[in-house]
């Protein structure tokens, strides 16, 4: 499955880390790229949970990033080649809410990574227990209320799949 959703991951975490961009230099946007990649990783793992779900995503496509940029203020801006175009077609807007919803809410993060435990021997310890350098990092993507509106889109999804008794697959 992680083959199938590996563009709609890529895609959703340079979507993430070019709107809420690391400041200090090459570590910190490699750290601030880790974060980013952990929490798109486990949600799009929580939002397409069987390999029926990835190869739908993959068929249909995720939607792209038009309505993130709309809400963050970034209209269009970026979209000056085919290129650059073309991944934004890959973004997912429900992915990128939930991984906003993980990056801002410690306690949240740490259930989302539970959910996931036992098909994901992954260790997410930069969403789930970052460390001072991490922080630092990722100050903007971690900011919770930079990152509300994209966290508000489909927050209440996201709980809905966590709420305890949920099958994780549907």
């Amino acid at each position: 499955m992680l083959a199938d959703l590996s563009p709609l991951i890529a895609a959703t975490t340079y979507w993430l880390t070019r709107a809420y961009p690391a400041s200090g230099g090459a570590l910190a946007a490699a750290l601030c790229e880790a974060q980013a990649r952990q929490a798109v990783t486990v949600a799009a793992w929580l939002r397409y949970p069987t390999p029926t779900d990835a190869a739908l995503v993959a068929l249909t496509g995720p939607g792209g990033s038009a309505r993130l940029d709309w809400v963050t203020g970034a209209d269009g801006a970026g979209y000056d080649t085919a290129d650059d175009h073309a991944w934004r077609t890959w973004v997912d807007e429900a992915v990128a809410s939930w991984a906003a919803c993980l990056l801002t809410d410690a306690e949240l993060a740490a259930r989302a990574v539970a959910a996931l435990a036992e098909g994901a021997p992954v260790d997410f310890r930069r969403l789930t227990a970052p460390d001072d350098q991490d922080r630092g990092a990722a100050a903007l993507l971690r900011h919770p209320d930079l990152l509300a509106p994209v966290a508000d889109l489909h927050q209440a999804q996201l709980l809905d799949r966590l709420r305890p008794g949920q099958a994780l697959i549907a």
